[in-house]
Parts: structure tokens; C-alpha cells; sequence
């Protein structure tokens, strides 16, 4: 069945994805980085791949505040973000000379995208606020569809994507865990810029505690959430808004994720009894496990 890729694609080169358009003509410039656009796919060795949202559904009226979501970080560059942050999220006096530091990386801690800091008349770094970024990765593809939005065409068929909550979910929260632990020895706090979409799932599959009192000083970890909305400067286009900041621990947030309820005995002898069914003896398992480990099972190093 014939499928209208600009139900796949929302957004390319932050306008409205639209057939026929070619991003090559504008030279594939970012608006909102104003440079070229830095994401890539290993089918466009030579060129971006400038994909900025997704439509999450392809029947009925779709909404963009539920159903267009960022797959770039970039995208949240639309907005002033950075002022966003200290606005909402900075605690007692606001910073007088505040100075932003990209990619920031230490041994042993990894790297945050942004910090804020208030850099003091001696060049010290007086209180500060780091920034993580963070959109959602695609499963399968969407290239087919790009490539029919740029040729003006209809796909023949629907491709086969989806996004990866889950990576997000144990990737992405395990890192701000970490990070969030980190940032409460040094009295600082991290802020965790994403998509609403991907807050709501986040809050539906873990129970954390959550403050609107940022400023709390039990609170190191911040969630400031946008969603894409019809922009009255922009016919026919969108523009992020800031929806939620809400705070919390990182002890709260791992306990939440780590210590869930745990099933009914019940359920769990249930399952052993159905993995029974189709188990072989104790002996035929360690046997196929030596076998296993036969040499000839294996590729040999060349040594080269």
C-alpha cells in the first residue's frame, strides 16, 4: 500500500518535511546551529542526514505536542534553552558573568554536553550547571523515506522503524544516575533537556520522587521537557515549548528503577515450570557445553 512520506518525516533542516524539497539547496545549513548539519548515516558517506523529527503516527489527525518528537538534539537549539535553564533551574543568586563550556570531559565521569558557570573577576569557576541534551534514537530505518521525500515520491510500502525508548529508558538514566551522584559531592546539579514524550515514559516506567523546587538542595538532577507546537511566527511550522522541570535525586531515581516490586513467587515457579517443558537433562546440557568449546568450533588468530 502506497505511503505519503511526510506522515514518516516531520521535520528536515527544522522546516516542515515536505516532497520535493531538496536540503542540498540550502547546503544542508542547520537554522538553529547555523552550520551544517552534523548528523550522519552510514548510507551518506558524502553528505547529512538531516532528519529533526518523526511522526510517531501515521492514522488520524496526529498532533505534534504527542506525536512529533525529536530524533536530533540540535532541534532544542530552536529555543533559548541555555536561559531556559538558568531562569528555571539556577539556585539563589543568578550568575553575574555566566559563561557556557561545550563538551566538557573528565576521566572516570564521561562528558556533558554544556555547563553553565559563573565565572568569577579571578577566572574561577564559582557555581556552575550542567547541560545534557537528549533526543531519541530510531529503530530500523527512515532512510526510505528521506530519500522519497527528496525525490518528490510516495514510498510503496511503509518502512519498518521505531523509536528505542528502552535504550533511552537504560542508557540514558543510568547516566544521569552516575551523573546526578557526582554533581551532588560538588553541591551542583545536572539538567536533563528532552523531549516530553520520552519524560512521560521515562515517570510511567519509574516511580521516582519529583519536586517542582529545583532549588531544593536534595535535588541534583533536573528534567526541563519541550514539546513541538504550531509556531504563530511560522506558518505551517513547529517550535519546541517548554512543558515541565521537575527535579529529583539520583538515590531516588535509581531506587526507583533498581528496586521495583518484585513478582509473586507464584508467577515466577510458573514460568520455571513452562522452561522445564523444553529443557534437556542436566547431563546433555553440560555435555553440549563442552562440545561448545571445541577448537574446531571456533575462528583461529592468525596472529597478524
Amino acid at each position: 500500500m502506497p505511503c505519503n512520506p511526510e506522515t514518516i518525516v516531520g521535520e528536515v533542516l527544522g522546516r516542515r518535511a515536505v516532497k520535493g524539497r531538496d536540503p542540498a539547496a540550502l547546503a544542508f545549513e542547520c537554522p538553529f546551529i547555523k552550520a551544517r548539519c552534523p548528523k550522519r548515516s552510514t548510507q551518506l558517506p558524502n553528505e547529512p542526514y538531516p532528519v529533526c523529527t518523526l511522526w510517531r503516527r501515521a492514522d488520524g489527525e496526529a498532533d505534534p505536542a504527542k506525536d512529533l518528537i525529536f530524533v536530533c538534539p540540535k532541534r532544542f537549539y530552536a529555543v533559548d534553552f541555555l536561559t531556559e535553564v538558568v531562569g528555571h533551574c539556577w539556585s539563589g543568586e543568578k550568575p553575574e558573568n555566566p559563561q557556557v563550556a561545550a563538551e566538557v570531559k573528565m576521566a572516570g565521569f564521561g562528558n556533558v554536553d554544556l555547563v553553565i558557570a559563573d565565572v568569577k573577576g579571578d577566572g574561577e569557576i564559582g557555581q556552575f550547571l550542567s547541560v545534557e541534551l537528549q533526543a531519541i534514537d530510531i529503530t530500523g530505518s527512515v532512510f526510505p523515506a528521506y530519500q522519497a521525500l527528496r525525490a518528490g515520491m510516495d514510498l510503496d510500502k511503509r518502512p519498518t522503524y521505531g523509536l528505542n525508548w528502552d535504550n533511552v529508558y537504560k542508557r540514558y538514566i543510568t547516566q544521569l544516575i552516575r551523573k546526578g551522584y557526582f554533581h551532588h559531592h560538588w553541591k551542583s546539579k545536572i539538567v536533563a533537556v528532552i523531549p516530553e514524550q520520552v519524560y512521560q515514559y521515562i515517570t510511567g516506567r519509574a516511580d521516582f520522587i519529583r519536586s517542582s523546587d529545583v532549588t531544593n538542595p536534595q535535588v541534583n538532577i533536573i528534567f526541563m521537557t519541550y514539546r513541538l507546537e504550531a509556531d504563530p511566527a511560522r506558518a505551517g511550522e513547529y517550535r519546541p515549548v517548554l512543558v515541565t522541570v521537575e527535579g529529583t535525586s539520583h538515590s531516588s531515581l535509581q531506587n526507583a528503577i533498581l528496586y521495583k516490586d518484585a513478582p509473586q513467587r507464584d508467577s515466577f515457579t510458573a514460568q520455571i515450570k513452562r522452561a522445564l517443558v523444553r529443557s534437556a537433562d542436566l547431563s546433555d546440557l553440560i555435555e553440549a557445553s563442552e562440545n561448545s568449546e571445541d577448537p574446531e568450533d571456533h575462528e583461529t588468530d592468525s596472529g597478524i
